[in-house]
């Protein structure tokens, strides 16, 4: 078995997300309608209030950034940062778009941001944190980023058995590629800080203080299983990366066992699938 580089692992999602970022921004309504709710408890537990300086991690196209710049307002300021430049263009655009002025990117691995440190009043990190081979490294670059007092929030994905849609995805798609199984919870994967404790544990060793971490039920819901998964194909999720190595053929062969099996999930009124994310936050402390 080939070790695992992490470097390698980074510039493969660095790459997918450059491919991808017109499509995942696409996609914002869809985006924004299914993480609303959970957007603004993770800002609330950032305890993100007007004037700030909020370093927005693992931004993608801004559809948090703005939330957090309209929260801060014009005297505020907020830096999105993202390991992929495309994405951050759209970014950029996105809050120009808006008139909000105070939005700034940049682009940064979340293991090395290099920013200046103690000069944020709040962190977040909006599903990305579980992309980070390293999540503990990740959390003490956010940690030195925020000045004594700050506070950190971020979202991931709960457990495997919470989230049936993703388990439905990954596991036909290693099917039809010809893959094992994979282990859930392997660094990088997107149910990788499901485990129960392990964020919080994460949030621990990387010295925040006054750690908790709950559970937030967000369904996604769509017209059909087809447009939802009209919406992963739009993502640079790691199903697209295992499906890339076949043939087209072989690939829709692959969405379309994927799209029968998530059809269990119509409702009367169109398609809902289960999904639990854990949003956790810390304290960087004054002493």
């Amino acid at each position: 078995m080939t070790p695992f580089s992490s470097e390698q692992f980074k510039d493969a999602t660095r790459q997918a997300w450059d491919r991808c970022a017109s499509g995942w921004n696409g996609q914002t309504p869809a985006i924004h309608a299914w993480l609303a709710a959970a957007t603004a408890a993770m800002l609330d537990a950032a305890r993100i209030t007007a004037g700030m300086r909020v370093l927005d991690i693992a931004a993608g196209a801004g559809d948090q950034t703005l939330e957090i710049a309209r929260r801060v307002g014009p005297e505020g300021h907020v830096l999105a940062t993202d390991i992929s430049e495309a994405i951050l263009r759209l970014a950029q655009g996105n809050a120009r778009q808006a008139g909000l002025m105070q939005v700034e990117t940049r682009v940064s691995d979340a293991e090395a941001l290099a920013v200046e440190a103690a000069s944020f009043d709040a962190a977040v990190c909006r599903l990305g944190l579980m992309f980070c081979p390293d999540p503990v490294q990740a959390l003490r670059q956010m940690h030195q980023a925020l000045k004594p007092g700050g506070h950190a929030a971020v979202l991931v994905f709960s457990e495997p058995q919470r989230n049936p849609c993703i388990g439905i995805l990954m596991t036909t798609a290693l099917r039809h590629a010809g893959l094992p199984p994979r282990d859930p919870f392997q660094p990088g994967g997107l149910l990788s800080l499901g485990k129960p404790g392990l964020l919080a544990s994460c949030f621990s060793q990387a010295g925040f203080t006054a750690v908790a971490a709950t559970r937030i039920y967000a369904p996604f819901q769509r017209p059909s299983a087809r447009d939802y998964l009209d919406f992963v194909r739009a993502s640079a999720s790691p199903i697209l990366q295992i499906l890339g190595r076949l043939a087209p053929q072989a690939q829709e062969a692959a969405w379309a066992d994927m799209q029968d099996q998530l059809d269990v999930f119509d409702m009367p009124d169109g398609w809902e699938g289960p999904n639990e994310l854990l949003l956790a936050h810390g304290a960087r402390p004054v002493a």
